[in-house]
């Protein structure tokens, strides 16, 4: 049963009520107007809790604009959701139209820096977010009394002859609900055994990001990337107010999971009342990655779940962290993305999982 305006609801309850379940929560397919937006798709769900977001659908089926009872919980760039006939993959352009937004897909042949790898040319943070998604279907699902919406669609990359991977994902939340739950199988559809690199771009920003905010995790040890990341190591889960010209922080936190194997991360913004929890497996995404950017107009906190560190393949490599798929290989990777709402229900949920507040 669904939870709506402070009480439980049957799913013929609910149909007594309402002409249309799009009265109170659903999917609607829609097509954005204008410049270099002009013509990309996306599906817009509300799961009736106050939780709002947009897969775009066009764009490597990104979770864009998102936000809560009204509350952003998003960065969002000026770029906007750029249709991919604008975009490019080469050197460093991946930021002229990187849209920021809730979550936003990296890989799967590169993920980090440019760089030159075996011969191949890779671009900022490979092509996955440039790609447009084919098979989408957008489905409201009743089980019993249970209502989830589902956004479903699939990736192709064909970075080179013989190389193919695909992403299928499938994104859900239920009626009623505050958690996205991303499900993505990646499947090399190639000949032969092909490099994949995954990074899950999460961009939290203001209200939701501010100098109230703390990055709440379980790290075994956090180490910078570079000299900018180590002047601010000792600062690096709590955060200022935007700075002119502040130079971006990098951190690799090594994670502590729980006796499932999961990993927990909340951004808590206690005294706003709303958090931001992140839930996966640690086998599945062995690094975690904080991009701190406090920048002027470019005031945005980036958590990303990654198999790969963001120097590029060609150093992944080299270090013999890099990843592969065998032909025919397939590799199921789950993220949760929950909003938590109420400042006891954030201390409560900080104790129960370890995270110091």
């Amino acid at each position: 049963m669904a939870t709506l305006f402070g009480r439980r609801w049957s799913r013929s309850e609910l149909e007594r009520r309402c002409g249309d379940i799009l009265q109170v929560a659903g999917i609607r397919r829609v097509r954005l107007c204008g410049g270099k937006e002009e013509g990309v798709e996306c599906a817009l769900v509300r799961t009736g809790s106050g939780l709002e977001f947009q897969v775009t659908l066009d764009r490597g089926m990104d979770i864009s604009l998102a936000g809560f009872k009204g509350v952003p919980l998003a960065w969002r760039s000026p770029a906007g959701d750029v249709h991919p006939s604008f975009c490019s993959s080469t050197g460093e352009e991946w930021r002229a139209s990187f849209a920021g937004g809730l979550m936003t897909g990296c890989g799967m042949s590169n993920v980090g820096a440019p760089c030159m790898d075996e011969g191949e040319s890779l671009g900022l943070h490979g092509k996955l977010s440039h790609l447009p998604a084919s098979d989408i279907r957008t489905v409201t699902e009743w089980e019993g009394d249970e209502c989830r919406f589902v956004v479903s669609g699939s990736v192709l990359e064909q970075p080179g002859p013989g190389v193919a991977l695909r992403l299928n994902r499938r994104i859900t939340a239920a009626l009623g609900g505050s958690t996205l739950e991303v499900e993505d199988r990646v499947v090399n559809e190639g000949t032969g055994r092909t490099p994949c690199m995954l990074l899950y771009h999460v961009n939290a920003g203001w209200p939701l990001l501010d100098e109230r905010a703390r990055l709440l995790l379980r790290a075994r040890e956090t180490s910078p990337r570079d000299a900018d990341a180590a002047a601010g190591l000792n600062e690096s889960v709590r955060f200022s107010p935007p700075i002119r010209a502040f130079r971006e922080q990098v951190f690799y936190h090594d994670l502590t999971p729980d006796a499932a194997g999961t990993v927990t991360v909340l951004l808590a913004n206690i005294p706003l009342g709303i958090g931001l929890l992140l839930r996966y497996r640690k086998a599945d995404l062995p690094e975690f990655v904080e991009w701190k950017m406090m920048s002027e107009g470019m005031y945005a906190l980036g958590l990303e779940p990654a198999n790969c560190r963001v120097e590029g393949r060609a150093r992944e490599r080299a270090e013999g962290r890099l990843r592969y798929l065998e032909a025919g290989e397939e590799r199921t990777i789950r993220l949760d993305l929950e909003v938590i709402e109420g400042a006891e229900r954030i201390s409560t949920l900080a104790a129960e999982n370890g995270l110091p507040v």
